[in-house]
């Protein structure tokens, strides 16, 4: 550990960070509104800064590089704003807590805002930096100035960022930050964004402003239940004849994880979990119930002989109930565990139906998973249910990676875990034809879901911020992206490559949009029309694209593109040996659209 003379109070540093990009040393020459911001930034801890350049927050830029030494934080270059805040939201699905991405005024929101909406839907904990010009109408240049200044720039993502500030003064700035971060990281999580006016970044200070205590502004302890709405909910689930445990949105946290196996196991219950979200519960456990789906599926039978049905933060309780029950009411007692209520608003629906609840509990699944398990303790064995000693859910064999057939979905399943042979991986990022028994969930680093928002594009940034997090870990990131999806956040591949972060990058390469395929065919039946043309303005041919090159123009290894299933083997194992090497690889390969209407489950259509 070395100290940094730049950092308040003798601020201990990490290890030099890879592809950490040194500036020449720099003299202290006073301080300015944007130095506060800085200080800010390193004070909270915040390791990383992703950005995309602009004149706005040209303030910031310096303060990061010339008085914090591009150190704690570090800044993170990105070619384009939305991959900038997709590598903030991936590092959050790891780490659970906020890194920091600044976008370029008004026009680097809107491009970064795609992002920001799978951040809110993904209810992950990130925080935004935004700019605009002079406030001062007599300080803005000609054209440019008055071009990238807004009234109420926070207006762009208001209706999906919890909140959002334009402070006007160093002062002002501090507690805006604090707020940020103290509001980014209290559940239900979500982005937080700041827009700095470059006047106040640009202002000389008379004096040091001091940097607040950050501890006496920490986010508040997750929300538990009360002792006696534990007590009765763990009466409940004691008693029942065949409880489920519906496990949604969840921490990556190992002791976590821990105690919802230990609360499934005491109660002999069975377990659905979402492939929307990230990993919840062991899927070849035997009381996972059926492989998950982004809709509930094989798991709508478990719905309808359970009794008991304890949702912990579940992402669609009121569609889940109605695809199980159709319009009957449901006959299990149902219990809610969640906070998301607090984060509803009118713009988007992501609030999804409202659901049929007997008991609703305004508390976070950890806590409530731990206060059940001590109720627990104190009722003693139960009466053996009737789904205990159910062996695991039958999921489909994957194909056997032979023969002379075109590739599928499941081929690149199979020939991923044969490749990785054990090791520690972490699939970052299916794409919309994965399904939930092609990939074994043990560990709650396993799998991170989708991108939050049903949109596409936000999968390789994502990637890269989960690969960033996950660097030196032991953990392997491998991203899955369909063809669609990487093209549209292709440029995030250099940030991966210039700072050093290992990422193994596999496409399913159907040379369409395929999913828009399907909603084409499905209305040209409906409407009597020729479902043979389905295919146009869909697919990507004619020229075909040269995936490989793409990544190979950013400094990565690019492999492909892959059509013989023989092949699959060989090309995986040379991406694999470079990644572990500390590179970056992408792998093209060749699959087969529709492989669902072959005997494998998908997930339902999302766009």
């Amino acid at each position: 550990m070395t100290k940094d003379s730049h950092a308040p109070g003798g601020h201990e540093m990490r290890n030099e960070p890879e592809g950490l990009e040194a500036p020449v040393p720099s003299e202290d020459s006073g301080l300015w509104g944007s130095d506060v911001a800085a200080e800010m930034m390193r004070a909270l801890d915040i390791p990383y800064v992703a950005l995309n350049p602009g004149a706005s927050f040209r303030g910031l830029h310096d303060s990061l590089v010339n008085k914090l030494g591009n150190r704690s934080p570090q800044m993170l270059l990105c070619l384009h704003e939305e991959s900038a805040v997709a590598i903030a939201h991936g590092w959050a699905k790891v780490k659970g807590t906020p890194m920091l991405a600044v976008v370029h005024s008004n026009v680097g929101l809107m491009h970064a805002s795609m992002a920001v909406f799978n951040a809110w839907c993904d209810r992950m904990p990130l925080m935004l930096f935004g700019a605009t010009g002079p406030i001062d109408a007599a300080k803005r240049r000609p054209w440019i100035d008055w071009i990238h200044t807004c009234k109420d720039q926070g207006s762009l993502v208001r209706d999906y960022t919890k909140w959002d500030d334009e402070p006007t003064s160093p002062r002002a700035l501090q507690e805006s930050i604090l707020r940020a971060r103290q509001i980014t990281e209290t559940s239900p999580r979500g982005p937080t964004y700041i827009c700095l006016d470059v006047g106040m970044q640009e202002t000389k200070l008379d004096a040091p402003l001091p940097i607040p205590d950050m501890r006496r502004y920490a986010p508040p302890e997750p929300a538990a239940p009360s002792d006696k709405m534990a007590a009765d909910i763990a009466r409940k689930l004691h008693g029942a004849k065949n409880p489920l445990i519906l496990m949604g949105r969840v921490s990556r946290d190992q002791a976590g994880w821990d105690a919802r196996v230990r609360l499934a196991e005491r109660l002999g219950a069975m377990v659905l979990t979402d492939l929307k979200l990230a990993a919840a519960f062991p899927t070849d456990h035997p009381l996972h119930g059926a492989p998950a789906g982004s809709r509930i599926g094989k798991g709508a039978e478990l719905f309808r002989e359970a009794d008991v049905i304890l949702s912990l933060e579940w992402r669609d309780l009121a569609g889940s109930i109605s695809t199980a029950y159709g319009e009957e009411a449901p006959k299990a007692e149902i219990i809610r565990v969640a906070v998301d209520q607090h984060n509803h608003k009118a713009w988007v629906m992501d609030y999804m139906g409202l659901p049929v609840v007997d008991t609703y509990v305004m508390a976070e699944p950890e806590p409530t998973v731990e206060a059940l398990n001590a109720a627990l303790d104190a009722l003693g064995e139960r009466k053996t249910p009737a789904w205990a000693g159910r062996k695991a859910f039958p999921n489909k064999p994957l194909p056997a990676l032979e023969g002379a057939g075109p590739i599928t979905v499941p081929h690149v399943a199979a020939a991923l875990q044969k490749v990785l042979d054990g090791r520690d991986a972490c699939l970052t990022h299916p794409p919309l034809s994965w399904a939930g028994d092609l990939w074994p969930i043990r560990h709650p680093l396993d799998f991170l879901g989708g991108d939050g928002g049903g949109g596409i594009g936000g999968g390789p940034g994502q990637s890269i911020g989960a690969a960033l997090a996950l660097r030196g870990s032991g953990r392997l990131a491998v991203a899955v992206c369909g063809d669609g999806d990487f093209l549209m956040g292709v440029t995030a591949v250099w940030t991966a490559v210039h700072y050093k972060i290992p990422i193994l990058f596999v496409i399913c390469n159907n040379h369409s949009y395929y999913n828009d395929e399907l909603h084409q065919e499905h209305l040209a039946v409906q409407r009597g029309r020729p479902p043979e043309n389905k295919w146009i303005g869909q697919q990507m041919l004619g020229p075909e694209l040269d995936l490989p090159m793409l990544a190979r123009g950013q400094g990565a290894l690019g492999i492909g593109q892959v059509t013989a299933l023989a092949d699959l083997d060989g090309k995986l194992r040379e991406a694999l040996a470079h990644v572990e090497a500390g590179g970056v690889a992408v792998v093209d390969v060749r699959v087969e659209p529709g492989y669902q209407e072959k005997g494998h489950e998908a997930p339902a259509i999302a766009r």
